[in-house]
């Protein structure tokens, strides 16, 4: 690993823990609205809400620094271990420490984003591919987040619809990553080059459109719903982008190929496992009420 890529990754475990911190604080905002009630007009008058939204920043910008340093296949499922991150802010504010299978699966997928970074070796592609080569594979990722907008947004089950939002938020998300790394290096060049991209726009529009729906996601259901296809989409769909537009490539094969694709299914299972670990604090127990004594 040359110092550029363990700069990179350096980058992406801090944005991790940020993402984490963010994410509690952000559901734990969004779920007190009603579902009645407007969510913007709410949540903007939180100002727990607006410290919450400047650690996600901070993690956002630690993202494009580690993706300006490395490749999408190489930041994008680090940013999965910010469940790992998660679990003891959950344990802090349950008041319940993780039991052994949570520890365990959080040692796993440890293991799992190790093997894969040494042995699946990220391959940097190209940077600046043409409209022509986005389009379908942008295409086929937004034709999946509008229908998991559209279904999550219907009237249904509050788990359903928040597993849904996440789902889209989580794609969309993974759309701006991919362009991400193209717009940085269109930073280089100055303004007037950086705001004449479609790209830049691009990584605005998923962006906010995705913390849109991250929001209605926190707000229609529990974090346990919401968390695991959020964290899950976005990898995916960047890791989709990078691979069928960018160039990017596992430089391996054989064997390697083999404990790689292992690792990959390894970190989707306890991703998965983990994101149901991380809720918020249950209600507080019903205390018996004394029994009144019948008067004579």
């Amino acid at each position: 690993m040359t110092g550029t890529t363990a700069a990179s990754v350096a980058c992406a475990l801090a944005a991790a823990v940020l993402v984490a911190v963010s994410m509690v604080a952000q559901q734990r905002s969004a779920a007190a609205v009603p579902t009645t009630g407007p969510l913007v007009g709410n949540l903007v008058r939180n100002p727990r809400w607006w410290a919450a939204l400047a650690v996600d920043g901070g993690g956002y910008a630690l993202q494009v620094l580690a993706l300006a340093l490395g490749t999408v296949l190489i930041v994008q499922p680090l940013l999965v271990s910010s469940l790992l991150f998660a679990i003891p802010i959950s344990a802090y504010l349950t008041g319940q420490r993780p039991d052994r299978r949570t520890l365990l699966l959080a040692g796993a997928l440890c293991i799992a984003l190790a093997v894969f970074l040494v042995a699946g070796n990220p391959t940097a592609g190209t940077i600046d591919a043409t409209a022509t080569r986005w389009a379908l594979p942008l295409c086929i990722v937004g034709a999946l987040a509008a229908a998991a907008t559209a279904l999550g947004l219907a009237p249904g089950p509050p788990v359903r619809r928040a597993m849904l939002l996440g789902t889209a938020a989580g794609i969309l998300y993974g759309v701006a990553a991919a362009f991400t790394k193209h717009v940085t290096d269109l930073a280089e060049h100055g303004l007037p080059t950086l705001l004449g991209s479609w790209q830049t726009w691009a990584v605005i529009a998923a962006g906010l459109t995705g913390m849109y729906l991250q929001q209605r996601a926190f707000q229609a259901g529990p974090l346990t719903a919401s968390l695991p296809t959020l964290t899950i989409a976005e990898p995916l769909a960047a890791v989709f982008l990078g691979m069928t537009v960018l160039g990017e490539h596992l430089d391996t094969d054989g064997i390697g190929l083999t404990v790689t694709i292992t690792a990959v299914a390894v970190i989707a299972v306890t991703t998965l496992a983990l994101a149901h670990t991380v809720t918020t604090p249950p209600p507080p127990t019903e205390t018996a009420q004394p029994t009144e004594t019948a008067q004579p």
